[in-house]
């Protein structure tokens, strides 16, 4: 059995669960983090000194780092499938599951924290429009990208699928409006309807 901590909450939560999912395992997870605290005890520490979700447990086997867990559960359970083995394919699908770590996360999260984590009244307008923007420009690439391709890699569904899509997902909840992107509508539509993305796509931000 897989051990997954970490609370559903969380984007990087998220995208361990779905792959899981996706991957037919049997898991157990344990909540962790935010409102649950247990991050910062001597035990979970031992798992993830950084104090942070997720962290799993694979029999022996402890590893920490949100899109690393998605590679290594689609390398050691679908090689070839979800995790491609062409070269090429798989630094295709990387790339975008760093870009979403190093690029697109970061643009998004302070606009997430105004809206979503901070009272109303202590909201800074100004953090939120300066967040919108770059995600703004950010999502005309995404959606140009997929204007040429059903997934995020070409033809199939892939591990880079799920970080962006945990991402959209998280960008899509904000309680605002934002521009249209007919391809990325399409895209997640697709994501959502997928049996594995269920109790995923479906919760609301918190």
């Amino acid at each position: 059995m897989l051990k997954i901590w970490g609370r559903m909450s969380s984007i990087n939560v998220k995208k361990v669960v779905w792959t899981a999912q996706e991957l037919g395992l049997d898991i157990q997870r344990t909540e962790a983090g935010g409102l649950f605290g247990v991050v910062k005890t001597p035990d979970y520490m031992a798992l993830n000194p950084n104090s942070l979700v997720p962290v799993i447990e694979d029999e022996d086997y402890v590893l920490w780092e949100s899109n690393v867990i998605v590679r290594y559960l689609a390398a050691k359970h679908a090689l070839g499938q979800m995790y491609p083995t062409d070269l090429r394919e798989r630094f295709d699908a990387e790339r975008w599951m760093d870009w979403q770590q190093t690029t697109l996360n970061p643009a998004s999260r302070p606009g997430f924290w105004q809206l979503v984590r901070t009272p109303p009244e202590q909201r800074n307008a100004a953090v939120v429009e300066e967040s919108n923007a770059a995600v703004e420009a950010l999502m005309a690439v995404l959606d140009a990208h997929l204007a040429q391709r059903s997934f995020m890699v070409g033809e199939r569904f892939t591990v880079a699928d799920i970080p962006i899509a945990c991402e959209i997902h998280r960008w899509f909840g904000l309680p605002q409006q934002r521009q249209g992107r007919p391809h990325i509508e399409r895209w997640y539509n697709t994501m959502r309807a997928r049996q594995a993305s269920q109790g995923v796509l479906d919760l609301s931000l918190s």
